[in-house]
């Protein structure tokens, strides 16, 4: 009698079709875009001098954690990000091979999914009860690197990948391109989505762009303290001329990246 035997491609495409897996990946990029709202809100908060909790992750994960009821929406952020972690490198497995066109694809499929599963690591910690700053885990992981052979050269390659990876995002956002992930829907609220994912982009580029900078900032300096993440990178912002300027459009612009990931929840090809 003949066993028969699913090969792993076979088993990602059948994973990827399945409509409960899709619908928790949606929630993912709803729980996504919940994540930068807060985090806009705290990047502007940082603007004007209200400040409390770092304007990363580990702060609005924090905020949630404080709120009533915000231990369930932790975990739907634990179980969402895994499911678009898996989702997006599931996609990744499913991108054919031999063509070296998609090979950036494949590897930004699973960049994306290595991202996601960082956060709902993150947000697992606060699930139960514990707490964690994603600046200090920058500054570590810069320390940790720096320590190593060739960790200067290694530092500074994360930082350009990282700048690299926040260009993207503002050409992405000036060219309109994000409109390929998702379905368009027609008349003033296709034209707020397109709007928002715009400024939304555009906004996220510009700080991943700073967080690389000082990843490299780091390295030249031998400073692993330099290199603190999303938080640090946006109170350099504000430290700049017209800095509190700076800072509140990109808040706004991170507000407006979280709400198009509430659109995208809905719109998003799946």
């Amino acid at each position: 009698m003949r066993v028969s035997r699913t090969s792993p491609r076979s088993a990602a495409r059948d994973a990827s079709s399945s409509a409960g897996f899709r619908a928790v990946a949606r929630l993912g990029y709803a729980v996504n875009g919940l994540l930068h709202v807060l985090i806009g809100g705290l990047a502007i908060g940082v603007a004007v001098g209200a400040g409390g909790q770092s304007a990363d992750q580990s702060g609005a994960l924090s905020q949630l954690a404080a709120t009533p009821g915000g231990i369930v929406v932790l975990w739907a952020v634990v179980v969402g990000l895994l499911a678009l972690a898996l989702w997006e490198f599931v996609n990744g497995v499913l991108i054919p091979r031999g063509d070296d066109r998609k090979a950036s694809k494949r590897v930004g499929a699973v960049g994306k999914a290595t991202a996601y599963a960082a956060v709902a690591i993150t947000a697992l910690t606060f699930a139960r009860g514990a707490s964690t700053s994603s600046s200090q885990s920058s500054t570590s992981f810069s320390a940790a690197l720096l320590s190593a052979p060739g960790g200067v050269v290694l530092l500074v390659i994360v930082g350009l990948a990282v700048v690299g990876i926040g260009g993207f995002f503002v050409v992405k956002g000036a060219r309109g391109t994000f409109v390929r992930d998702i379905r368009v829907p027609g008349g003033s609220v296709g034209t707020a989505t397109r709007a928002l994912g715009q400024i939304g982009y555009i906004a996220k580029g510009i700080a991943l762009a700073v967080v690389g900078i000082l990843f490299v900032v780091g390295a030249v300096t031998f400073n692993p303290g330099e290199a603190t993440g999303l938080d640090g990178a946006l109170k350099a912002l504000a430290a700049l001329p017209f800095g509190t300027v700076i800072l509140i459009a990109v808040g706004v612009g991170l507000i407006a990246y979280g709400l198009y990931g509430g659109m995208r929840a809905r719109l998003a090809k799946l």
